[in-house]
């Protein structure tokens, strides 16, 4: 599996080891540490149209902000792992920032969660694509991986939102199941079977998708 968008564990452990002992430089080390990462899920999650509106800093400030004001509390009672409490913090301003900037598209603006397609993360398209298709059907050439990570990325938003979902958290964020199931307030067996779900959906999607292209294609060379 790649490596996830998250710092490590062990490090952050350490930090907040440091912060409970009174050391408020460690504050500022912990939430710079996880900045990036903040970037990356507000970049790869918040929808595309809202993004031309709202600067992605400006959320991924508003979130460490937040956590900021929220570290003492959740030091006394750290539910999960830190890296996703903050996640969670960032998800919900990102569900927040999509509300408060509605946009037309074809979808409901009003759905309970913020979903966006993860466009621009061609590698983890291909490294999806590697796994549903036979490796020796996925040619290297750059160009081809291109149009293999967008077809890929479309079959994902054609998905229904708790198998989008998961698909995002597992090959996008790079989340275990175990954290997938921690996210999702799931058993990890029951996180498990969505993600196998989602992943079945998703490969017949790609199927239909390509018998589609082959029907276009013998339409054409028969005119």
């Amino acid at each position: 599996m790649a490596k996830s968008i998250w710092p490590n564990h062990d490090q952050t452990e350490t930090l907040l080891a440091a912060v409970r002992g009174g050391d408020t430089d460690a504050v500022n080390r912990l939430l710079e540490r996880h900045r990036e990462s903040v970037r990356r899920l507000v970049q790869m999650r918040l929808d595309r149209k809202v993004q031309r509106r709202v600067d992605v800093s400006d959320v991924v400030q508003d979130v460490l902000v937040e956590a900021n004001g929220r570290l003492e509390k959740y030091l006394d009672d750290p539910a999960m792992a830190f890296h996703l409490w903050i996640r969670q913090i960032a998800w919900d301003r990102i569900i927040d920032t999509y509300r408060r900037h509605r946009v037309s598209a074809k979808r409901n603006m009003d759905r309970e969660q913020a979903m966006s397609a993860p466009a621009g993360h061609d590698q983890s398209s291909v490294q999806l694509a590697a796994q549903l298709c036979d490796p020796a059907l996925t040619p290297a050439a750059a160009a081809t991986q291109r149009e293999i990570a967008s077809k890929v990325e479309a079959a994902i938003e054609q998905l229904g939102d708790q198998d989008r979902e998961i698909v995002l958290m597992r090959h996008y964020e790079h989340l275990s199941n175990l954290e997938i199931a921690e996210v999702l307030r799931l058993n990890p067996p029951a996180a498990s079977m969505r993600y196998l779900r989602a992943i079945r959906r998703l490969r017949e999607l790609l199927d239909v998708g390509e018998s589609d292209e082959e029907s276009s294609d013998d339409n054409e060379s028969s005119t």
